[in-house]
């Protein structure tokens, strides 16, 4: 621990000398750019704030700030022209792609509510003929439906017809 704390203090202090290898400059627009590469050849070395190698003092170029300050104040409070033809492309296929899975997800709910109206539509036209309907009772034995069970289970395959036959 004691070999660690020395390392740790002389980290500290060398942070700002790796800090120091950073380019800022403002550049047509009048917005300051950080970079740890030199600014392009078409930025005026007015327009440079910070170079490497200044020992962290940065460039005099407070009036070139404040014109550009003031140059970009009324770009700023415009509106962006234009749209980013990639980023809405983006967007539609993503609506897209969410509406189809939509439509497949109502599709499947579709086909489930058509087989429970097959379903309910058999199984009532068994009880309306009058046939013997067994259940299974919880033991696992068979039991044939008595005029009470067989009404609740009607209205029970009338609702499932209303709900699911549209």
């Amino acid at each position: 621990m004691k070999a660690l704390r020395p390392a740790l203090v002389a980290l500290v202090f060398c942070a700002p000398l790796l800090a120091s290898g950073q380019w800022l400059w403002m550049d047509k627009d009048g917005k300051k750019v950080y970079s740890d590469r030199p600014p392009p050849s078409d930025i005026a070395p007015d327009r440079i704030l910070k170079q490497p190698g200044a020992r962290g003092k940065s460039v005099d170029t407070a009036p070139a700030a404040a014109a550009a300050t003031t140059a970009a104040a009324p770009a700023a409070a415009q509106p962006p022209v234009g749209k980013d033809k990639a980023l809405e492309d983006k967007r539609k296929l993503a609506a897209s792609a969410e509406a189809d899975k939509k439509k497949a997800e109502e599709a499947k709910v579709a086909a489930i509510q058509a087989d429970n109206c097959a379903r309910a539509k058999t199984a009532k036209n068994g009880f309306d003929a009058g046939y013997r309907v067994a259940q299974t009772n919880a033991k696992g034995e068979r039991e044939i439906m008595d005029d009470n069970q067989r009404a609740v289970e009607v209205k029970r395959l009338e609702a499932v017809i209303a709900r699911d036959c549209r």
